[in-house]
């Protein structure tokens, strides 16, 4: 399957998280892909009330997942998810639209394994490194 436009959901708080985001569009967007990027993409609220904030952000977010042929979702920050990027992988899901993992943390569940296994089990992949990530999305091209 040919995917074009991708969201990419993941944990955006701290600057670490934040760079490792925009590195990784910018890879991704190199291989011809369009990508939407929440903090990036969906931001530019400075002109609304505080309380507008909340509700714009979820609806652009959400009609970007809409219009979104596939969802990569950055699954690192400790043993568990993030809790926003679990509800964009569920909404994500059950809208029909696939969604592929990327786990570059090596810190595991224990006996439940890398990740929760309800996310688990709603991605077409999962994958370690940024480089398999980028092998998987060309193999997908074909």
């Amino acid at each position: 399957m040919n995917y074009k436009e991708i969201y990419l959901a993941g944990p955006l708080f701290s600057e670490a998280e934040k760079n490792f985001n925009e590195q990784l569009t910018e890879k991704i967007e190199s291989a011809g892909y369009d990508v939407f990027l929440p903090q990036r993409d969906s931001t530019d609220t400075k002109s609304m009330r505080k309380e507008q904030d909340a509700a714009e952000l979820f609806r652009r977010n959400s009609e970007a997942i809409d219009r979104a042929d596939l969802v990569i979702a950055i699954l690192d920050g400790g043993s568990d998810v993030d809790s926003g990027t679990a509800w964009e992988i569920g909404y994500a899901y059950a809208k029909n639209i696939p969604v592929m993992g990327m786990r570059t943390d090596f810190r595991t569940l224990g006996i439940e394994g890398t990740v929760n296994l309800m996310i688990e089990k709603t991605l077409i992949k999962l994958v370690y490194s940024t480089d398999k990530l980028l092998t998987e999305l060309e193999n997908m091209k074909r």
